[in-house]
């Protein structure tokens, strides 16, 4: 996050980590209640340090949003494992939660992008009467490749809880990012997606 400075971790080399904090950079994890989160269990990231942004240009109510008590907080959900490795989960504003379950978009799009005819993915939450909500998966395709949900689905089914699977499939030209970092701009695809279809 630029707000933070381009680092704030160092490398481990322990796999689906991001390593332990750097030097002079202080974290913590807090649950929905906003007590500090026990180890295994997911929070809500924070950071404190001099290398944190002195707020947003001319947005006093995002930069008293973000920073609180000296704390910047990311919206990314992580959680730190016995050794003290921390693992990003994914991101509070895009979890959903299907039947009381948390899911999150990043684990499953990082699946479905390995499917061989995927350029490009990103999965939203949709309303659904039984489950609350449940995963669209919004598929960019590589030139000349055709998708169904039923082969999307198949793929997944040995790759992930079957909670977890999105049980909408829409397939995009190009899916929406920002200019700069591009990032996929979710809210675009909710906008025009966002309903429980396969359109």
């Amino acid at each position: 996050m630029t707000e933070v400075g381009p680092n704030c971790f160092q490398a481990n080399g322990k796999l689906k980590t991001v390593g332990h904090p750097m030097p002079h950079v202080d974290i913590r994890l807090i649950d929905g209640q906003g007590q500090e989160a026990a180890p295994g269990q997911e929070g809500e990231l924070l950071f404190r340090g001099d290398h944190l942004c002195a707020g947003y240009w001319n947005k006093p109510q995002a930069t008293a949003e973000a920073i609180r008590d000296g704390w910047f907080y990311t919206g990314d959900l992580a959680k730190v494992d016995a050794d003290g490795h921390l693992a990003i989960v994914g991101r509070k504003k895009d979890m959903l939660i299907s039947g009381g379950i948390n899911v999150y978009p990043a684990e499953v799009e990082r699946i479905i992008e390995t499917h061989p005819k995927v350029k490009g993915v990103a999965v939203i939450g949709v309303a659904d009467e039984k489950w609350g909500e449940v995963g669209k998966a919004c598929v960019e395709l590589k030139p000349g490749e055709g998708l169904s949900l039923g082969e999307l689905q198949g793929f997944l089914a040995d790759k992930m809880a079957k909670y977890k699977v999105p049980k909408y499939l829409v397939v995009v030209e190009s899916l929406p990012r920002t200019v700069a970092s591009e990032k996929v701009r979710k809210f675009v695809l909710k906008e025009k997606h966002g309903k429980p279809d396969n359109n």
